[in-house]
């Protein structure tokens, strides 16, 4: 992917997956427990990112001096993001849990990217990023359930808080490991380790998990899932954020509140209001405001798997 568009594109269409994924997910949840459902995603995942890149790249090794950082990286932002992003949803309502969770994300992300990065903040980012804030703001708002900052909330507004901030160092240490390693490569070793750390929180509730009520529609999400939203989407984004930038490319983390509206409206017959339409308006100018600048810097070619040193 060497052209600007390609890679904005990529970056369009990851969100679009993840923001339908709240849909099917939500009708995956009548059956599942959520972390069996969680750790089922990437666990499956897992052989499938391995298979991908023993036929990519030839091999699946990594150097055993990076294996504590691929183990931090894959306990921070698999594990931990993901069981907070769950409990977040279920300790508030979905309007506090998206907005707190998205809004912020890329400015953490901008103001973190100097200790990854040797990223700059331009003016059109700012106005653009700015723009996209308020359409995503609308979009979320403009929902039935609102926001709210009810004493109930409080523990899930700050968990989805808290997830705005650990996606972002996630997203940037891998990027700084892409310099010397594929994308491929650094998500499968992210999500093989993640899933590993995900299991035993599993204990006791594979029983919870209602598997007689199970139909084709569940095991569509699952597929859905570990095949789009995981192999795909992991790959795919980190490809074209390493490409793009981190700092630029967390702004199109603004379309997945617009997809989910979308999908809750095509799955559950839930209303689109006006606001929202006019949020997605402003969201989409703001993204493309930021994408028609112009990188003043070469931009740094995906290395090859051949790095050397004593592999496992």
């Amino acid at each position: 992917m060497n052209n600007k568009w390609l890679n904005y594109g990529g970056l369009i269409l990851i969100a679009v997956v993840w923001g339908a994924n709240f849909g099917i997910s939500r009708l995956a949840m009548d059956s599942f427990h959520p972390i069996v459902f969680s750790f089922l995603r990437f666990g499956l995942a897992v052989p499938f990112f391995f298979l991908i890149l023993k036929l990519t790249e030839g091999s699946v090794a990594i150097p055993w001096r990076i294996v504590p950082r691929l183990a931090l990286i894959g306990l921070i932002g698999i594990t931990l993001l993901e069981i907070t992003v769950m409990y977040s949803i279920k300790y508030t309502t979905l309007a506090n849990a998206s907005l707190l969770n998205v809004a912020p994300w890329p400015i953490f992300a901008a103001l973190f990217a100097p200790l990854f990065m040797k990223e700059t903040i331009t003016m059109r980012l700012i106005v653009g990023g700015g723009i996209s804030i308020v359409g995503v703001c609308f979009v979320i708002l403009g929902g039935d359930e609102g926001f709210s900052l009810s004493s109930e909330n409080m523990l899930g507004n700050a968990m989805a808080f808290g997830v705005s901030i650990i996606g972002p160092l996630f997203n940037l240490s891998s990027m700084s490991l892409m310099k010397k390693y594929s994308a491929l490569r650094v998500s499968t070793w992210t999500i093989a380790f993640g899933s590993l750390f995900m299991l035993p929180l599993t204990f006791g509730s594979w029983g919870q998990t209602k598997w007689s009520a199970l139909n084709a529609g569940h095991y569509l999400s699952i597929g859905y899932n570990v095949l789009i939203c995981t192999v795909l989407a992991f790959v795919l984004w980190n490809a074209c954020m390493f490409k793009v930038g981190a700092t630029r490319s967390n702004f199109f983390r603004y379309a997945v509140p617009a997809a989910a509206v979308v999908a809750g409206y095509l799955m559950f017959d839930e209303k689109i209001a006006l606001l929202q339409m006019c949020g997605a308006g402003c969201m989409a100018a703001g993204l493309i405001w930021i994408s028609i600048e112009r990188k003043k810097r070469t931009e740094p070619a995906l290395p090859s798997s051949n790095t050397g040193g004593q592999m496992i």
